[in-house]
């Protein structure tokens, strides 16, 4: 079905979340969107997002979104260890935006972090107009910029978020 003829307003109930090993075509297609977004938006040598490997990890769990037998979005939680997790790969398909698929993911993953005993969750994003939206949703969830973790480095084109859990 064409976007277009897609309802904007899903009720939450039509969002499944599930975790996901990065096997299926969608999942993998939906990574490869987020890091071009991603390249795209950001200078060379500034983007920290995951590749396949790298969310293949360990420490790493992914979720993707479904409306159906449609990969919606995804988004994934890397523990980094005392008690701190780290928000990775948050991507709505752009068929799907503005439309819950990014909160549904957000709030799943925070209600992991805190079964998992994490005290606080952060992040670490580009600057600039590109993501405004997702800075938009990520404030009014309450994190709050802050300083650099795990191994980051400032620089004009990033910035860091934390939510304490």
């Amino acid at each position: 079905m064409a976007a277009s003829n897609r309802s904007s307003a899903l009720s939450a109930a039509s969002i499944v979340i599930r975790e996901d090993d990065l096997s299926g075509e969608q999942t993998r297609a939906l990574l490869r969107l987020h890091l071009a977004g991603m390249h795209a938006s950001s200078p060379p040598g500034t983007v920290f997002a995951l590749d396949l490997s790298g969310l293949q990890a360990p420490e790493v769990t992914v979720w993707t979104a479904w409306i159906g037998d449609t990969a919606v979005g995804m988004g994934a939680l890397k523990d980094l260890g005392a008690q701190v997790g780290e928000l990775k790969s948050m991507r709505t398909h752009p068929e799907f935006l503005r439309r819950g698929i990014a909160s549904a993911l957000l709030e799943h993953i925070i209600g992991v972090a805190r079964a998992r005993d994490m005290k606080r969750l952060s992040l670490e994003t580009g600057s600039g107009a590109a993501f405004e939206s997702a800075l938009t949703l990520y404030r009014r969830r309450g994190f709050v910029a802050g300083a650099a973790f795990a191994d980051y480095q400032p620089s004009p084109f990033n910035q860091f978020l934390h939510l304490q859990l």
